[in-house]
């Protein structure tokens, strides 16, 4: 078996390279840019393909899921475009870890890229157990701290997107203000400002948003959306299945990325507990869920403040799920993907669609696994498997959507 040998990330490329990361987190990609730019790199997203190239299906074993197709073959796609700078580029690869083949793609794009020729771009992988290290990336302090008020911000924007866009008089205003505050938070962040003491910055986010003209009166299908991170937030894993359920009068929402992250961090101190770690160890964790309950807080808090929705508090979808899924039950997304499904439920949203990628075991274990538990539970929900394949025709797809929200 040939072993394809990775083209080291020197501290050069930092400044002559842009790193490319896959389009998975719609709401947060521009801010995580600019933290990474507060950090001292270029980052950017990889462009959405029209049509991902023929390459792709030889060169990625069919045992992947849809995730490593969209993820992979988009990444080929673009190396291949006129649009692409090869010999000035580097790909980075977000790994949570855990029981998922999504910990091998990062070995994966490294392959494909000496298989086409281009094995002169440097894959970087983001994780936090410090693996697959190169000279010139590190995780400095100005990354991470810009990093914290990215997800925050992007998971504020988020929730007031999908609470007003639907029910909006003029269309189209939402989105332009969240643009507009996409482009002053980005440099805001770029530059160091507002990371810390957020308070004051959410107050005027969230008045803003209020003042859009918007009625509530007219009847819409409440639509949850839960499942693999990959396909609920990302556009390009999902179809763009919120514009989808927009033009299909839906008022649709879902879980931010502040709970995932909490999540992943939770689940490592779970399965080290397992193996008996020491008590510096346990320590650590619980000051950082500790920090990440606050900053969780202050979000609600300020939604809460003028009457809109948002996400539970992590020990209260801990609670949630306790008669269905064990704490420890955290390969994948887990029990988080019920808890979710459980919490939108309460706030309303009977109808649910549970995305998933073909292929995904975790995903179909956590997700189909529990759905004769939650159909019991709530009677009243439509709760419906949405699974996404990447060869399926689109028809076939919505018919299923429109089945599952009528």
């Amino acid at each position: 078996m040939h072993t394809f040998t990775n083209t080291e990330f020197t501290r050069s490329m930092r400044k002559s390279h842009t790193i490319y990361m896959p389009e998975m987190l719609h709401y947060h990609n521009e801010l995580l840019c600019a933290a990474f730019a507060f950090g001292g790199y270029r980052l950017a997203v990889v462009p959405e393909q029209v049509h991902i190239c023929q390459e792709t299906q030889s060169l990625v074993n069919k045992d992947y899921c849809t995730c490593a197709m969209g993820i992979v073959g988009n990444l080929l796609t673009f190396v291949k475009s006129d649009g692409c700078d090869r010999e000035h580029t580097a790909f980075l690869e977000p790994q949570a870890g855990g029981a998922c083949r999504a910990g091998n793609y990062y070995n994966l794009i490294i392959e494909c890229l000496h298989k086409l020729g281009y094995g002169q771009i440097p894959v970087l992988s983001l994780n936090a157990h410090g693996l697959e290290q190169h000279s010139g990336f590190k995780i400095n302090a100005r990354m991470l701290f810009g990093a914290i008020a990215a997800v925050c911000y992007g998971d504020l924007l988020m929730d007031l997107t999908q609470q007003i866009r639907p029910y909006e008089r003029t269309a189209g205003e939402t989105e332009s203000l969240r643009q507009q505050w996409l482009t002053r938070l980005t440099e805001e962040i770029r530059q160091g400002r507002h990371l810390f003491h957020r308070k004051g910055r959410y107050r005027e986010i969230i008045e803003s948003f209020g003042r859009i003209p918007a009625d509530r009166d007219q009847p819409k299908k409440k639509v949850g959306i839960a499942g693999e991170i990959y396909m609920k937030c990302s556009p390009v894993g999902n179809c763009h299945l919120e514009d989808y359920l927009q033009k299909n009068g839906c008022d649709y929402r879902m879980g931010g990325f502040v709970n995932y992250c909490i999540y992943v961090v939770y689940s490592e101190m779970k399965s080290l507990e397992l193996g008996h770690t020491n008590q510096a160890e346990a320590l650590a964790y619980q000051k950082v869920l500790k920090f990440l309950y606050h900053v969780q807080k202050e979000i609600a808090d300020a939604l809460e403040q003028v009457g809109f929705l948002h996400d539970r508090s992590f020990q209260e979808l801990l609670a949630e799920k306790k008669d269905i899924l064990s704490d420890y039950y955290n390969i994948g997304d887990g029990w988080l993907m019920t808890a979710e499904i459980i919490d939108l439920i309460k706030k309303g949203y009977d109808k649910i669609l549970v995305v998933h990628p073909f292929g995904c075991l975790v995903s179909h274990v956590g997700g189909r696994g529990v759905l004769k538990a939650l159909h019991e539970r709530f009677p009243e929900a439509k709760i419906t498997s949405i699974e996404y394949d990447y060869d399926q025709s689109d028809t076939l797809r919505e018919s299923r959507i429109l089945l599952a929200i009528e």
